[in-house]
Formats: structure tokens, C-alpha cells, sequence
């Protein structure tokens, strides 16, 4: 029986709250931040991270982004908590409850970064409005890779086994070639991705948390 690691719980607890009170929560216009009318209720609005030429843009939206999912497409929060039930746990377990929550905000966070830096100073893709926890969900699946890189994992779709380390590959490669749009929350994931490597790598390199 798989069973849920305490920061794994509090972690989808909080992210279910918060998609729970997006839901509830009166809408505002953001338009301003936008050029046109926008309306989105008020924690999306001010948790989620906007353009950062805009005035809704806030330093603390890099941290909050994470915990907020489109209220209109419950398969976002779906997917991500999901992910995060069946690596997360392993994780904690080997790293300690500290150490892997400081992986999870340090990977949500290098991906927002990521994301807007390369938006703004690269021109690549565009910005509009970014949330969700994918940053540091593609994080894990990372972490998952290089820690446990011959572990057999069953997909759904389809039902085959694939290595832990093979998978890293193929979701990473999946966003940029299902991406219609340029959008930047793909390259949230590639953020995730290149922070968690980094955080590993560095860990390495103290003696600690690597195989």
C-alpha cells in the first residue's frame, strides 16, 4: 500500500486548499496587467506570476505561483499532485523530510525564475499569467531519475515499464514537442528540471544525497 510521507501530505493538502478556495474566491478584472479585460478571482490574481512589466507582477509570486492551478482545468492539479503521490514519498524517505522540501521550494522557485528570465531577456515564448506546480513536480521526476535511475516504473499510457532514468527524458522532451503555443510554463518544466540537477550534483559534491 503506498502511504503518503508527512511533507508530501501537507504539500498536496495545501495545493487542494488552495485550489478549493480558488474556486470560492470572488473574481477581479486584471486587465491592467494585461491590455484587456481579464477577470480571474482574487488568489489566482495575486498568487500566480504575471509579466514582470506589469504592476502585478510581485517578487513573492515566484514562491506562491506554486501552489495555485487553473480553477477551470482540474486535469493540471490532477496530474501534478498525482506525480507527486507516487515519487514524492521515496524521495522524502531518502532524503529526510528537510532536505526534500527545501528540493521541492528551491526547484518551484528556479523554475519561475527560469521562466521569467527567459521571457524577458531572451524573447522566448510569451507571458501572459503562469501557476502550478509543475516546476517542481519536473523537479522530482528528475530527482527520481538520478537517484533511483534503474527503478521500473508502469506507465498508463502506455502499459509498459520504463526506467526511471529514461522517463526524465521522455516527459522533459514531451513538453517542448506537445507545445503549440511557445508558452513559458513549459520552460518552468525545463527550469525544474535544470535546478534539480544542479541541487544534486552540488549535493554530490558535499558527500551527501546522491548514488
Amino acid at each position: 500500500m503506498l502511504r503518503l510521507t508527512p511533507v508530501v501530505k501537507n504539500l498536496i493538502i495545501i495545493n487542494v486548499l488552495v485550489y478549493l478556495f480558488q474556486m470560492l474566491a470572488p473574481d477581479k478584472n486584471f486587465g491592467y496587467c494585461v491590455g484587456r479585460d481579464l477577470g480571474v478571482d482574487v488568489i489566482t490574481g495575486y498568487l500566480s506570476i504575471w509579466d514582470p512589466h506589469t504592476s502585478c507582477f510581485k517578487p513573492y509570486q515566484l514562491f506562491t505561483y506554486m501552489f495555485v492551478h487553473s480553477p477551470s482545468g482540474f486535469m493540471h492539479i490532477f496530474f501534478n499532485m498525482l506525480t507527486l503521490v507516487f515519487m514524492g514519498p521515496m524521495l522524502e524517505n531518502f532524503w529526510g523530510q528537510k532536505k526534500f522540501l527545501l528540493f521541492y521550494i528551491v526547484c518551484g522557485i528556479g523554475a519561475g525564475i527560469f521562466s521569467v528570465v527567459m521571457s524577458q531577456f531572451f524573447d522566448l515564448g510569451t507571458f501572459g499569467i503562469m501557476m502550478g506546480a509543475s516546476g517542481a513536480i519536473y523537479g522530482l521526476l528528475m530527482g527520481f531519475g538520478m537517484q533511483f535511475p534503474n527503478m521500473e516504473i508502469q506507465l498508463l499510457i502506455p502499459p509498459i515499464p520504463i526506467k526511471a532514468k529514461y522517463l526524465v527524458f521522455l516527459l522533459g522532451g514531451m513538453t517542448f514537442l506537445m507545445d503549440r503555443s511557445g508558452g513559458v510554463a513549459h520552460f518552468a518544466h525545463l527550469g525544474g528540471i535544470i535546478f534539480a540537477f544542479i541541487m544534486i550534483r552540488l549535493w554530490k559534491s558535499q558527500g551527501g544525497g546522491y548514488y
